[in-house]
């Protein structure tokens, strides 16, 4: 089943190329868990209607609206991450490692209006971590059906360019233009027919043999995506909250990959002993967005939400580094240590590594919401506490890739548009949390549930968050402090093939975050 589902994708991967958008990009941008202040993880991010809290310029625009007085919030924490793979009937554990993150910080102008039907108003600045992309990946098994290197002889040998080529300024990924230096790949001619493959096929092709490698990826990411936003909202006879806003996210993003094989057939004189395939890839852009909100409130103890996100709209840049190091015993006559990098297929031809820009269009967001507060009355101070709740649903297929250069590649992008239709479907999202109120001090406990965007139902994937935390209000001045535990599964390709069914990793990482805010009102 992987293999049909994946089969266009791996065309377009495939085809001839400069570029290196992939489905999966789409993906790592739109399936995200954002960061709000320690009050809004502690109750599992749910502030779809409850307002009254900075965080809501990033989720429903219109909860700011119940604000009749200013505040200053700033949000600093640490995110603990590590994860555990299961490749090929093999687990292995990938290091820990820890980043300071900062949660939603800024400014909410409140200002009253008893005289007027629009009770108060609202305006606000706020900051906020929208993505977190910091992870360490490792995975480890035997394989004895497929090579890394035969992705590379399957784009070379679509590209119908001659082996010979020009590397430099050849339509290929970077890793095939390695490949191909470093012969990696290499023609063969079995039966009377050429064919471009990778040297452990190669050998098994002329022994009528399975390959019989073992394989090892590393992969270490950083980065995320920073959003700046500006949102204002209006008060109708605290009835009715309207609110709207204006995001501008910075996204910053850094991969380095290492994929490794051995031989395992003990032979010396087989061409091939080794490869690893390292490889960096760093993007970066901002992008433009919109929100709209509103919130009912019928009687003081139910609140309900709604609120819709536009797509963003970034434009973003990259480029690719890296190398492949190989050890190709007897097949060279230089000798078994085969070399390449940038420098290679760049550099010493006086070229730069190129850079290709590109636009992104992140999928639709629809949220609907609802809250019960306990111990309900217009003096929120004397409140209990409340239970709330958010649906959200997200159109992950409808993410959309455009060149951003005169002379880009449409066929390309629209192939890749067309991958990420088949690949993925729209998902609901779930949170819910509540708050008990002793006086001064609060007790929140909350819970989150981001679903699986692949289409393919083998593909078991989720994201899930439990929390808890503590605060404090007095005169004021309020300090919060949560703990949350995430609890992920998701899949990994170390590479894709399209004449073989495509063997995966299953990730799982339990991550942490420890989240402190401290505001105070003015």
């Amino acid at each position: 089943m992987i293999k049909y589902l994946f089969l266009f994708t791996i065309a377009v991967v495939t085809a001839n190329q400069m570029s290196a958008q992939i489905p999966e990009d789409a993906i790592r941008m739109s399936w995200t868990v954002p960061y709000g202040t320690a009050r809004n993880q502690a109750i599992g991010g749910a502030m779809g209607s409850l307002g009254g809290e900075i965080t809501s310029v990033f989720v429903n625009p219109a909860g700011i609206g119940s604000y009749k007085t200013s505040e200053f919030v700033f949000t600093p924490g640490i995110a603990f991450f590590g994860s555990e793979g299961g490749y090929r009937g093999t687990s292995a554990k990938a290091n820990s490692d820890s980043r300071v993150n900062i949660g939603t910080t800024g400014f909410v102008f409140g200002q009253a209006n008893p005289q007027s039907k629009w009770s108060s108003k609202a305006f606000s600045i706020a900051i906020n971590r929208a993505a977190n992309f910091n992870n360490s990946i490792l995975y480890r098994g035997d394989n004895d059906f497929s090579s890394f290197s035969e992705s590379f002889a399957e784009e070379f040998s679509n590209s119908g360019l001659p082996i010979n080529t020009v590397l430099y300024s050849a339509p290929l990924s970077y890793g095939t233009k390695l490949a191909n230096y470093s012969y990696l790949i290499d023609t063969l001619t079995a039966d009377g027919v050429t064919q471009i493959v990778g040297l452990p096929e190669r050998n098994a092709i002329l022994n009528g043999t399975d390959v019989n490698l073992h394989q090892e990826k590393q992969i270490t990411s950083k980065g995320g995506v920073t959003e700046i936003a500006l949102a204002y909202a209006a008060n109708m006879d605290d009835k009715l909250y309207i609110g709207g806003s204006l995001g501008f996210p910075v996204l910053k993003y850094e991969r380095t990959s290492l994929i490794t094989e051995t031989d395992l057939s003990g032979n010396t004189d087989n061409n091939f002993g080794s490869a690893k395939y390292n490889e960096v890839y760093e993007a970066s852009g901002f992008g433009f967005n919109a929100k709209i909100g509103f919130i009912i409130k019928p009687s003081e103890s139910f609140r309900a939400g709604l609120a819709i996100h536009t797509p963003t709209l970034y434009g973003l840049k990259e480029k690719t580094t890296g190398y492949i190091d190989a050890d190709l015993e007897n097949y060279l006559s230089g000798g078994p240590k085969s070399f390449a990098n940038e420098d290679t297929i760049y550099s010493q031809f006086g070229v730069s590594v190129p850079e290709f820009r590109y636009d992104y269009f992140s999928p639709w967001k629809f949220l609907v919401s609802g809250s019960y507060v306990i111990g309900a009355i217009q003096d929120v101070s004397q409140q209990k506490g409340f239970i709330t709740a958010d649906i959200e649903y997200i159109t992950h297929r409808s993410s959309r890739f455009h060149s951003a250069e005169g002379d880009g590649d449409t066929e390309y992008y629209d192939a890749v548009n067309e991958g990420v239709k088949v690949s993925y479907k729209g998902a609901f999202n779930f949170r819910v949390g509540g708050e008990m109120k002793f006086n001064t001090i609060m007790t929140r406990l909350g819970f989150s549930y981001y679903g699986s965007p692949y289409d393919d139902k083998e593909l078991k994937a989720h994201k899930m968050n439990v929390s808890g935390g503590l605060g404090y209000r007095n005169k004021g001045i309020f300090i919060d402090a949560t703990y949350v535990l995430g609890l992920n599964k998701d899949v990994n390709f170390p590479y894709r093939l399209a004449d073989k069914p495509n063997t995966f990793a299953v990730v799982k990482d339990n991550n942490g975050s420890l989240i402190l805010t401290i505001g105070f009102k003015f």
